[in-house]
C-alpha cells in the first residue's frame, strides 16, 4: 500500500459508510417512533444499494482497468478500497439485521406482524396455499439450469428463489423469478396487519413448482449490478438526439457486472463456489441477510395502520407552513419590493410555484428560463411552464437527463414540455448541469426587468417536504443580469462565461471560494468560516481548510455525508470542527459564510465541495445582499452547530460521536418546525355566503 501523503484526509468510500451507519443509528434510537425507525432501516438499505451500484461499481471498473492508481486521500489502490469496503459492510449487515428484528418484534403488540411460514395459523396456511395455487403459480416462470438450459441473466435488484433439484440421479438448479408485477407481500385475512413476504410463499411451495423433482437447499437471492454507466462522450457529440442515448444507457445498466450477491440462507461451499464462478465474484462479495432484501413495502404498511395506533408509531405530522415573509396577494409584486427566502420543508414551496403560475399569465412577462435536475412524478411546475409556453411566453428549460436514477422521469418530462412548446435543451459533454436557477424576464414600461430564483435543492415538490433547503427569490437587477448571461451561455454551449455576482462552476466557483477563504486566512485568529454542505472531497478545498486552521481561523463545517478531511489533527486541523446532522429530514442546503459582523459574506447555492461539483458540473451560488436574510441564514447555521440531539461530531480518526446533552436540549430541526408554526402568517378566511343567503339579502 502506498502511504497517503496527508495526515488529515481519509478515504471517501469509508467516510460514506460511516454516514450510512449514522442513518442506522437513527433506526436504533428508542426515542424515535417505531415506524419511523423502520423507515430509517429502509433508507439505510436503499442507500447501501445505490452505494454498491455506483461507488463500488466504479471501483470495480477501475480495478479491472488500472489497479495501480492510488487514492491520494488514503493511499489505497481500487482493489484495496474494495477489500476495505467489503470488510466494513459485513458488520453493518449484522447490525441492520438485529435492528430490523428488534423493531419488527416491537411492532407485534400494535398488530403489525411480518411472519415466517411456520408462524402462520392453520387457517392462514390454507389461505396462503390456495392463494398461491390460484394467483401466483399460473404466472411464475420457473427454469432449470443444466446442460440444455443455461444459467439465466439475473436482473439487478430482483429477487430469485433457488433450490437444488434431483431427477433420476441427475442434479441441477431450479430458479424462479419473483414476478415484478405482484405485491412484495401477501396480507393475511383478519383485523391485524399480518403479512408474509412473497418470496417466502414461493419458496415454501417449490415442491409444487418443480413437482417431478426432489427439492432441497431452498434459498432466495438478489444480485446488485454495477450501474455506473455514463453516456459515451463520443456518442453524445455525434448524436442529435441525446434522449435516445440515455434510453440506451438505461438498457445497458440492466446487464452490467455483479458487485454484490445477497442470500437469505447460508450457502454450502459448493453453492458458494458455483455463484462465484457464475457471477465472477469472490466470497467477500456475498452477504447473508436475515431481513428483507427490499423494504419498500413498509411504507405501504404504515398507511394501513389504524389512525388510533399510528399516532404513537410515527412522528407527529408536520405540514410545511405558509411563509411569514409572504403575504396574501401577488408573489411577483412582493419579490419586486424585497428579497424573499423560503426554508423547506418548514415553509411551503407554494410561493415559488405561485410566482411561476403568475408569470405564466402575466402579459408583461416575456421569458421564463429554468434549469431542472430532478422533478417529482407529479409536478405542478411543469404544468405552469407548459401553460406559459401555450400563452406565448418564451420558455427555456435546461433539463439534465443524466440525473442518476431519475433519467427516465426526466426523459418523460422533457418530451411533455417540448410538446407544449417549451424550448428544451440538455447539458454539456462531460459536464452535468446541477444548478438550481430560474429567471423571469418582464417588461416594466420601456425597461427590461428580472426576477431570479436560486436554490440549494431541486424543483421537486415531493422532496421539498422531506429535504431541508433554501430558496431565494430576488428582483436584484444585478443578479438578474448575471442570470440572463448564464442562460445565454448555457444556450450557446459556453462554460467559460464571466459573472459579476453569481459564482459558477466549473470556472469561477472554486476559485472564488478559495479567495474568500484566503481573506479569512489573512485575519488569522480573527478569521471565521462556516460552511454547510452534503459532502467534502475536493483536495484544493481540503488543503485550504487545513491552511486556514493552521493560520488560526475558526472553521465549522456542517457536512451531512462524505467528509474526507479529519478535524483535530495536531498542527494541521486543530481549529476545525465537522458536524453531521441526521434527523427526521434529509439535510440538503449548501450555505457558505465568510467573516463576521458587517464584513460577513454569505452565499447559497447548489454545489458541494466535491471535485465533481467544482470541476465537472455546472453549479451556481448566489451572494445574499439582504441583511435580514443574511442574519437569518447565519442564525440557522448557529442553531445547527448548537444541536445536541441529532448532531454528531467527527473525531480525528473519522468516527463520529454524539454530543453530551447539556441542560438545554437543542434539536435543530424541531427548533425550525416550532418557529415555522409560530411565525406562519394568519390565513384570512372569508366565509362566502351561500347562494340562498345572498338571494335573501337581495330581496330585503
Amino acid at each position: 500500500m502506498v502511504k497517503k501523503t496527508l495526515d488529515y484526509t481519509q478515504n471517501r468510500e469509508l467516510s460514506w459508510l460511516r454516514f450510512n451507519q449514522r442513518v442506522l443509528e437513527e433506526a436504533r434510537d428508542e426515542t424515535v417512533p417505531l415506524l419511523e425507525r423502520m423507515k430509517f432501516v429502509a433508507i439505510f438499505t436503499s442507500n447501501l444499494d445505490e452505494f454498491f451500484m455506483i461507488r463500488v461499481g466504479s471501483l470495480y471498473d477501475m480495478a479491472s482497468v488500472d489497479n495501480k492508481s492510488v487514492d491520494l486521500k488514503s493511499g489505497m489502490t481500487p482493489q484495496e478500497q474494495l477489500d476495505a469496503i467489503y470488510a466494513a459492510v459485513a458488520p453493518l449487515y449484522k447490525e441492520r439485521d438485529k435492528t430490523y428484528s428488534e423493531i419488527k418484534k416491537q411492532l407485534h403488540p400494535y398488530g403489525v406482524c411480518g411472519l415466517d411460514f411456520k408462524e402462520l395459523e392453520p387457517q392462514e396456511k390454507k389461505y396462503v396455499k390456495k392463494y398461491f395455487k390460484e394467483q401466483i403459480l399460473p404466472i411464475l416462470s420457473p427454469q432449470i439450469v443444466d446442460a440444455n438450459h443455461p444459467f439465466p441473466h439475473l436482473l439487478n435488484k430482483d429477487i430469485y428463489v433457488v433450490a437444488d433439484l434431483k431427477f433420476e440421479n441427475k442434479s441441477m438448479m431450479g430458479i424462479v423469478p419473483v414476478p415484478q408485477f405482484i405485491s412484495d407481500i401477501l396480507y393475511l385475512p383478519g383485523h391485524d396487519i399480518r403479512y408474509i413476504r412473497m418470496e417466502k410463499v414461493i419458496m415454501e411451495y417449490l415442491d409444487i413448482v418443480f413437482e417431478q423433482y426432489q427439492v432441497s437447499g431452498k434459498n432466495y437471492i438478489c444480485v446488485t449490478r454495477n450501474a455506473d454507466v455514463s453516456p459515451d462522450d463520443e456518442a453524445y457529440a455525434d448524436s442529435e438526439d441525446f434522449r435516445f442515448i440515455m434510453k440506451e444507457t438505461l438498457h445497458k445498466r440492466r446487464r452490467m457486472a455483479v458487485v454484490r450477491l445477497e442470500v437469505a440462507n447460508p450457502l454450502t461451499k459448493e453453492m458458494e463456489k458455483y455463484f462465484c464462478d457464475k457471477f465472477n465474484i469472490t466470497p467477500e462479495c456475498i452477504f447473508r441477510t436475515k431481513m428483507p432484501m427490499k423494504l419498500e413495502f413498509m411504507f405501504a404498511i404504515a398507511e394501513k395502520v389504524p389512525a388510533s395506533m399510528k399516532r404513537s408509531l410515527i412522528d407527529e405530522p408536520f405540514i410545511p407552513q405558509p411563509s411569514s415573509s409572504v403575504t396574501e396577494g401577488s408573489v411577483m409584486a412582493q419579490v419586486k419590493k424585497r428579497d424573499i427566502l423560503l426554508s423547506y420543508p418548514y415553509e411551503s414551496m407554494e410561493p415559488f410555484l405561485q410566482m411561476i403560475r403568475e408569470a405564466s399569465v402575466d402579459p408583461n412577462v416575456m421569458t421564463i428560463k429554468i434549469t431542472i435536475y430532478r422533478l417529482a412524478k407529479k409536478t405542478r411546475l411543469v404544468e405552469y411552464l407548459c401553460a406559459a409556453a401555450e400563452n406565448g411566453k418564451e420558455v427555456t428549460v435546461l433539463i439534465e437527463l443524466r440525473a442518476r436514477f431519475d433519467e427516465q422521469n426526466n426523459i418523460d418530462w422533457s418530451e411533455r414540455m417540448e410538446e407544449a412548446g417549451c424550448r428544451v435543451i440538455y447539458g454539456f459533454e462531460g459536464y452535468k448541469v446541477h444548478s438550481k436557477i430560474c429567471l423571469i424576464t418582464y417588461r416594466n414600461k420601456n425597461e427590461i426587468k428580472y426576477i431570479t430564483q436560486i436554490g440549494t435543492g431541486n424543483y421537486n415538490e415531493k422532496t421539498a417536504k422531506m429535504y431541508t433547503d433554501f430558496s431565494l427569490m430576488t428582483a436584484s437587477q444585478a443578479i438578474g443580469e448575471d442570470a440572463a448571461v448564464f442562460f445565454k451561455n448555457m444556450s450557446i454551449g459556453n462554460l467559460d462565461g464571466a459573472y459579476q455576482h453569481l459564482i459558477v462552476s466549473p470556472t469561477s466557483l472554486k476559485p472564488k471560494v478559495l479567495l474568500l477563504m484566503d481573506e479569512e486566512i489573512k485575519k488569522g485568529a480573527d478569521g471565521r468560516i462556516i460552511m454547510k454542505m452534503n459532502s467534502v472531497t475536493d483536495m484544493d478545498f481540503i488543503n485550504k481548510v487545513a491552511e486556514a486552521s493552521k493560520a488560526g481561523v475558526k472553521i465549522d463545517l456542517i457536512v451531512r455525508g462524505i467528509c474526507c478531511i479529519l478535524p483535530g489533527i495536531p498542527g494541521e486541523t486543530e481549529n476545525l470542527t465537522v458536524t453531521s446532522i441526521v434527523g427526521r429530514y434529509l439535510e440538503h442546503p449548501r450555505v457558505f459564510v465568510f467573516g463576521q459582523g458587517m464584513d460577513q459574506k454569505v452565499y447559497i447555492g447548489s454545489a458541494d465541495m466535491m471535485t465533481r461539483n467544482t470541476e465537472k458540473r455546472v453549479e451556481v451560488a448566489c451572494p445574499i445582499y439582504d441583511e435580514t436574510i443574511r442574519k437569518r441564514l447565519v442564525r440557522s447555521l448557529n442553531v445547527m452547530l448548537a444541536d445536541n440531539v441529532k448532531a454528531r461530531m467527527m473525531q480525528s480518526d473519522g468516527t463520529y460521536q454524539k454530543k453530551e446533552v447539556s441542560e438545554k436540549i437543542i434539536n435543530s430541526q424541531e427548533v425550525f418546525m416550532k418557529e415555522a408554526l409560530r411565525a406562519k402568517r394568519p390565513q384570512q378566511i372569508v366565509e362566502k355566503p351561500s347562494f340562498l343567503k345572498r338571494l335573501r339579502r337581495f330581496f330585503r
